[in-house]
């Protein structure tokens, strides 16, 4: 599934979120328990979270018996990376753009 950017920003814009999605990224596969433990809140408030995560891509999970394992898939934040560059693309010209005009004027 490709989530659009939209999706993606509004999947990490809550800190509840973008905490469990950096904690996999940074710590590799974890269980909802092992999760919940640092993420003060609720498991069931974890599970909700979890849950939007994986429906914008940025989340897969895998069921070992009774336990449901989460990982990060990292390479969902592709299209917010294009977009980042794009925009510092962007204002760049910008300042450059800004740049000469004050040259201009100071000679």
């Amino acid at each position: 599934m490709s989530a659009t950017r939209d999706e993606l920003f509004r999947a990490l814009s809550d800190s509840t979120r973008r905490g469990l999605f950096e904690r996999l990224c940074r710590e590799g596969e974890k269980t909802v328990g092992a999760l919940t433990e640092r993420a003060g809140v609720s498991q069931p408030v974890v599970s909700r979270h979890l849950g939007i995560l994986k429906r914008a891509g940025l989340v897969t999970d895998r069921q070992a018996g009774r336990k449901t394992h989460y990982s990060a898939q990292i390479g969902a934040l592709a299209p917010l990376t294009d977009w980042t560059r794009e925009m510092t693309e962007f204002w760049q010209s910008r300042f450059d753009d800004l740049e000469d005009l004050l040259q201009r004027m100071d000679q």
